[in-house]
This record gives structure tokens, C-alpha cells and sequence, in this order.
């Protein structure tokens, strides 16, 4: 909305964006769920033993940076809560000068907020049932409450429901600031659709049938309905154009509403981070290097770098924010695209799990490296420079590289799908890396009595049971 949409054209966008991504969510999903290895498993299937490192740190560099986001959105909402508890905090001193982008207080509440979502990230996953089921009972009726008040006080939409669109963009028409739109929404759950395996791992039945497809699209837009009539609230009441939430709450008069909504905000903030991103990057680093990085270990590298890297100066304004979910995008994307097309099109579904722990085995490749992958990556990614250029910078001449920019996330998936399909199939195709058989490791509903197709191991006195069968 901050492009100059109003929700007409704003929950479309929201919807078909989700969609788009469900699809990639739901593809690198199943790959977990078959196979039950994490991302920076199985991305040695297709980067290769060594070139799977890149990819991972990659992927665990944005987990770190959205955590980081997180962090100070979650510490406004920490200032709600203390200035409703005691008004005069909102005239607490502020000794920062301007160009620091944060005050004083805002400072005192981050590192509040910091201390304890880096207690509650350095706890096991399994004991953190309570946090989730909490934040699963308060926080949905929270946004339903809001989005009831939003329409209740504007009778039934207000300006940015049922005005016109005023596009706020200096060199972008509709056309180009929609599909500007359509790929911040899909950067949103772009690292999910590549990490998706993290999770996908734990299913008991391989993620059967597509209808998860359905959920991220549905809840999704559901979800986004608040925050657009809330804004649209906050501009009918105020008449100012809002879109950060710890803004629009800071102007309640009742200090209740003020501090229970704040409060139910950080509950679904601290929750995302959790899963979103302190597990993921804590999976991932630890996965590079097991001996001497734990859970616990990787969980502190990643508070800490939420300090080092000042998050606040990212998310300066809206502008700020739209550039830095564009920006990771456009590298998500093509990696996105390299994974499904190298275990969907190329490799037909089929991997030997054993040999994703092997060291020079079938994944070994170049030395370590799977080229294929790198030069689709390329191909897909550099296109895009140019308008990551631009978008940080928006006086600087491009020429018309700006225009793939806007939707950088859908040109490098299906850029690199293409491509990297075309070199290990037609150009360089792979003589290693192939399989005639899934092999799978075992699964509950496979260990059954033993027959033909089943091959017994005796390694150090231990019997390992293992079964070749179809991967779908």
C-alpha cells in the first residue's frame, strides 16, 4: 500500500503472491518430507558436497537479517506496552543523535526485547509447546478484533478501501508497481521456499496430497486483511498515511487496548522468529559445521548478530523495507528455481540418502562442486543487479534493467528452472549424481519383515535396514 494501492488492488496482489510461493513452499516441501534431511542436506544433491556451503550461508545470512527486522518491529511494540503501563514513558529522554534512526527508548526497549527472545530461542524447540499454544489462543482473535474496530470506525472501509489509487513511485507506472508488489510478497516466504525442507522432514506421510497448497494463499490473505483496514483506520481517524503497526497503536487512546494489542503482536512476533528464523539459521549453521557448532552455539551467533548489524538503519521508512525484501528475493528466487528443477525435472525425484553423507560420493562432482548449479545461478541472478542498483539508489540510470527487477523473484525461479535443466540435460549433461532407485532411509511404515528388495547391513556390530521404493 505504501506503492499507492488501495485494498482493491492490494488483496489480489497479497493472494496471487502466496499462491505463487505455496507452489515453490509445497515442491520443497516434499523434498524434506520424502527424503527427511534438512535444507543443508539436501541442497549437497544439487550444489554439490562443498558447493552446498554457499547456498546454506546464503540462506542463513537472510534468516539472520529478518530475525534482526524482527527484533525492532517487536521492540516498538515493547514500547506500546511499557507506555501504556506508564504514560510518562513516552517522554523518556532521548540523548541519540538524529542520524542514529533510533531513540533512546527505542534503543532501552530493543535490547529488553532482545534479552528475552534470546532466552526463549536458546531453549529447546520441544519446550516452547506452551509459547506457540499461547500465541495460537491470543493472537487470532487479536486481528479479527482489529480488523472489526477498522471497519467499525471507518463505516465500512475508509480511504484506502474505497478510494482511488495514487501511485507513489517516481519512475514506476501501475503495471510496474504491481509486480513490484507481487514480488514483496512473495520475498516475504521466499527463504521458506527454499528452507522448507527444515520443516517438511518431520511429516509422518510425506506431506500426501496437494490441499497444503491451499493454506498459505487462504490464511495468508486473511491475515493481511488487518493490517490494510487498520491502515486504512489509522488514515480515516488521523488522516495520515500509516503502515507500521507500533505506530498506529501508539496513537490509542485506551492504554488497555494499547497494551494488550502490543502485548499480542510480540507474542506472534517472537513466535515467527523462533520458527522463521532462529531455528532455521541455528539448523543450517550447525549443519556446516557439526564439530564445533551446536543449536545452542548457533542460537547466540545469531542474537548477537542481531546487535552487530544495526537493524534499525534497514527499515528506515517503507521505501527501506520494500528494498530489503526485494533484495533477497531476487537471489531466493533463482536458488529456488536451480533446487526443483535439479530434483523434479533432472534427478526425476529420485536421491540415494546414504550418499548425501558421503564424502566424494555420486554428489561429489567437481571436486565438491556441482557447476551446472552455479551457472544457472548466475544466469538467473545477474539480470537483476541492475534494479537492486536502483532500488537502493533510485536517481541512478539504469536504463530499463529496473523493469525484470520489479518482479525479480518469478523471472530468476523460472530463469534458472530453464536454464540449469537446459545444461544437464542438452549442454553438459550429468554423468554423476544420477540414480536408477530412490533410496530412502527407513521409515516407520517400511520396517516390515524383510523380502527381496530389501538389503541388510552390518556395519561396527550395527544392523542398519534399508529399502529401495519409489519416491511419490
Amino acid at each position: 500500500m505504501s506503492l499507492g494501492f488501495t485494498a482493491r488492488e492490494t488483496i489480489p496482489i497479497v493472494f496471487f503472491g502466496f499462491a505463487i510461493c505455496s507452489v515453490v513452499i509445497t515442491l520443497t516441501g516434499k523434498m524434506g518430507a520424502t527424503y527427511h534431511v534438512p535444507y543443508p542436506v539436501i541442497v549437497r544433491s544439487t550444489f554439490g558436497m562443498l558447493g552446498s556451503y554457499p547456498a546454506v550461508c546464503l540462506r542463513a545470512f537472510v534468516a539472520a537479517m529478518w530475525t534482526a527486522i524482527l527484533c525492532v518491529q517487536a521492540a516498538d511494540f515493547l514500547q506500546n506496552c511499557l507506555t501504556a503501563i506508564w504514560p510518562s514513558f513516552a517522554d523518556f529522554p532521548n540523548h541519540l543523535p538524529e542520524n542514529a534512526n533510533i531513540t533512546s527508548a527505542q534503543l532501552l526497549c530493543f535490547f529488553l526485547y532482545w534479552i528475552v527472545q534470546t532466552f526463549l530461542a536458546a531453549m529447546p524447540i520441544n519446550k516452547l509447546r506452551i509459547l506457540f499454544l499461547v500465541k495460537a489462543v491470543i493472537v487470532p482473535p487479536t486481528f479479527l478484533a482489529l480488523f472489526l474496530w477498522a471497519v467499525v470506525v471507518t463505516k465500512g472501509g475508509g480511504p484506502l478501501v474505497t478510494g482511488e489509487l495514487k501511485m507513489t513511485s517516481t519512475y514506476m507506472n501501475t503495471a510496474y508497481s504491481a509486480l513490484t508488489g507481487l514480488n514483496v510478497v512473495i520475498g516475504l516466504f521466499s527463504s521458506m521456499a527454499v528452507n522448507m525442507p527444515d520443516f517438511g522432514r518431520f511429516s509422518k506421510n510425506r506431506l500426501a496430497g496437494g490441499h497444503q497448497f491451499f493454506a498459505l494463499p487462504i490464511v495468508g490473505t486473511l491475515g493481511a486483511l488487518t493490517p490494510i483496514f487498520v491502515t486504512s483506520a489509522h488514515s480515516y481517524i488521523w488522516g495520515d498515511f500509516q503502515w507500521y503497526m507500533p505506530a498506529v497503536i501508539a496513537q490509542f487512546d485506551s492504554r488497555a487496548a494499547k497494551f494488550f494489542t502490543a502485548f499480542s503482536f510480540i507474542l506472534a512476533t517472537i513466535g515467527n522468529q523462533i520458527a522463521a528464523g532462529t531455528y532455521p539459521f541455528s539448523n543450517d549453521v550447525s549443519g556446516l559445521w557439526p564439530c564445533y557448532i551446536n543449536i545452542f552455539r548457533a542460537t547466540l551467533v545469531i542474537s548477537l548478530f542481531c546487535v552487530v548489524c544495526t537493524p534499525w538503519n534497514i527499515i528506515t521508512d517503507a521505501a527501506g523495507l520494500l528494498a530489503f525484501l526485494s533484495g533477497y528475493s531476487c537471489i531466493m528466487g533463482p536458488m529456488a528455481g536451480v533446487i526443483v528443477s535439479d530434483y523434479y525435472l533432472v534427478k526425476k525425484r529420485k536421491l540415494d540418502v546414504h550418499e548425501l553423507y558421503r564424502d566424494r560420493g555420486i554428489y561429489w562432482y567437481s571436486h565438491g562442486w556441482n557447476w551446472r548449479a552455479y551457472l544457472a545461478l548466475v544466469i538467473g541472478f545477474a539480470p537483476l543487479i541492475p534494479g537492486f542498483a536502483k532500488s537502493i539508489a533510485p536517481t541512478l540510470d539504469v536504463g530499463g534493467a529496473w523493469k525484470i527487477y520489479t518482479f525479480a523473484w518469478i523471472y530468476g525461479f523460472f530463469m534458472c528452472l530453464g536454464s540449469y535443466y537446459i545444461i544437464c540435460t542438452y549442454i553438459a549433461p550429468m554423468t554423476t549424481g544420477l540414480v536408477d532407485k530412490a533410496v530412502l532411509p527407513p521409515h516407520r511404515g517400511d520396517m516390515e519383515l524383510p523380502d527381496d528388495s530389501e538389503v541388510f547391513e552390518e556395519k561396527d556390530g550395527a544392523v542398519t535396514h534399508e529399502k529401495e521404493v519409489s519416491p511419490v
